[in-house]
């Protein structure tokens, strides 16, 4: 079956990175007709979706928000798709979930909290 599991999230100061994992499974990761999404969601706030990388040219999406401090980038050969995370603010605290979609259904990880604070 599809699995997808996150890990890298953390406590982070203000200005500070971090690198997340999405491990995925059970599915042609590589096959060009697969893409790949990190979504948060802060408390109290609907859920967002922050980046996309598409498999057949590896092209990427960004909200506004994170676009220019966040990278999406996957490697295949390890089934992985990660989200490098750069000048952190307070307002990046959220959790933080890997997303496909596989026979039109939709595939989600347990999720990551990434706290941003001093």
């Amino acid at each position: 079956q599809v699995q997808l599991v996150e890990s890298g999230g953390g406590l982070v100061q203000p200005g500070g990175s971090l690198r997340l994992s999405c491990a995925a499974s059970g599915f042609a990761f590589s096959n060009s007709m697969y893409f790949m999404r990190w979504y948060r969601q802060a408390p109290g706030k609907e859920r967002e979706l922050v980046a996309t990388i598409t498999t057949i040219d590896g092209s990427t999406n960004y909200a506004a928000a994170v676009k220019d401090r966040f990278t999406i980038s996957r490697d295949n050969a390890n089934n992985t798709v990660y989200l490098y995370m750069n000048s952190l603010k307070p307002e990046d605290t959220a959790v933080y979930s890997c997303n496909t979609v596989v026979v039109g259904i939709d595939y989600w990880g347990q999720g990551t909290q990434v706290t941003v604070s001093s």
